[in-house]
C-alpha cells in the first residue's frame, strides 16, 4: 500500500474564518474542498513542507503554526489503495495575502458553514476538531 505523509495547515484569519481550497478533478478525491497543504518531501520535516506548500499554493509565508493533530487514514476507494498521514497544523500568523496561486478556488468561511461543503475523507477528523472548537 501506498504511504503518503501530507503537511496541512488550517488557516483561520482575525475575523474566525477557516481557509479552503478546492482540490482539481484529476486529483484523488477531486473537486471537493481541503484545508490547503501538500506532501511532505524526503529530508523535510512536515513543518517545512507547510511553510514550503503554503507558500508555493497560496503566496503566504507563514509565522507561527502549531500541530493540532496528526491523522491516519487508509483509501480503499480506488484500485491503488492509499494511506495517508496527515501532520495539521493550525495556522494564525502569516505574511501576505492568500490567492489561489495554482489555479485553485480558495474560500475564507465561517466554522459554522464547513458542514455545506464536500471534503476529502481523511479531513472527518480535522472537521470534527474544528466542531468541538468553534
Amino acid at each position: 500500500m501506498k504511504i503518503v505523509h501530507v503537511a496541512v495547515g488550517v488557516i483561520i484569519n482575525q475575523n474566525n474564518q477557516v481557509l479552503i481550497s478546492k482540490r482539481s478533478a484529476e486529483q484523488h478525491q477531486g473537486n471537493r474542498w481541503e484545508f490547503p497543504g501538500g506532501k511532505v518531501e524526503d529530508a523535510e520535516t512536515s513543518q517545512e513542507a507547510l511553510r514550503r506548500e503554503l507558500k508555493e499554493e497560496l503566496g503566504i509565508d507563514i509565522q507561527s503554526a502549531l500541530l493540532m493533530t496528526d491523522i491516519i487514514h487508509e483509501y480503499t476507494d480506488t484500485n491503488n489503495p492509499k494511506k495517508v498521514i496527515l501532520d495539521v497544523y493550525e495556522v494564525s500568523k502569516w505574511l501576505g495575502e492568500a490567492t489561489g496561486k495554482e489555479g485553485q478556488a480558495i474560500r475564507w468561511v465561517e466554522f459554522s458553514a464547513l458542514n455545506q461543503f464536500e471534503f476529502p475523507d481523511a479531513n472527518d477528523e480535522i472537521l470534527t476538531l474544528l466542531s468541538r472548537q468553534n
